[in-house]
């Protein structure tokens, strides 16, 4: 399975975000990947649990295809909670997430896509090995994303 570096942050999340995605979110922190460098969400029009999906998936494409070279970039990166948990200590509140990741390599999506949009219809094309074929092809990952969010929940 291919390894993923975590993203670093110097306490400028909300800029990277912003840079990256062109969106603006009313946050601080890290990208999560502990409870010490949680993202620090501080308000949100939201469902707090859609934000957090989103902040994962950003996560993810970041990891996985923007700070890739070309060759090596996943694409159709799609993101499902798998567990929740809300954790209180003196201080905070975080929902800590796991998330399970499935994508492919870009080039191989391609190629199917391309296969399919050609077969699709025809006597000789197998919908079923096609999907099973991609299938196969499909990377998945688990991972776990910290949120802080007392101040979401006032």
């Amino acid at each position: 399975m291919s390894q993923f570096v975590p993203l670093k942050c110097d306490n400028d999340l909300k800029e990277i975000i912003q840079s990256a995605f062109d969106s603006d979110f009313d946050l601080s922190g890290a990208w999560g990947y502990t409870q010490d460098s949680a993202t620090h969400i501080h308000s949100t029009d939201l469902p707090l649990s859609q934000i957090e999906h989103i902040l994962a998936s950003m996560r993810a494409y970041l990891e996985m295809n923007m700070t890739l070279s070309k060759e090596d970039r996943y694409g159709s990166i799609n993101l499902n909670e798998l567990d929740r948990r809300r954790i209180q200590d003196k201080k905070f509140i975080y929902d800590k997430v796991k998330y399970e990741i499935t994508a492919m390599r870009e080039k191989t999506y391609n190629a199917f896509i391309h296969a399919y949009k050609e077969g699709y219809g025809t006597e000789g094309f197998d919908m079923e090995k096609h999907f099973e074929e991609r299938k196969e092809a499909t990377l998945k990952r688990e991972v776990v994303y910290w949120f802080e969010i007392h101040q979401t929940l006032h």
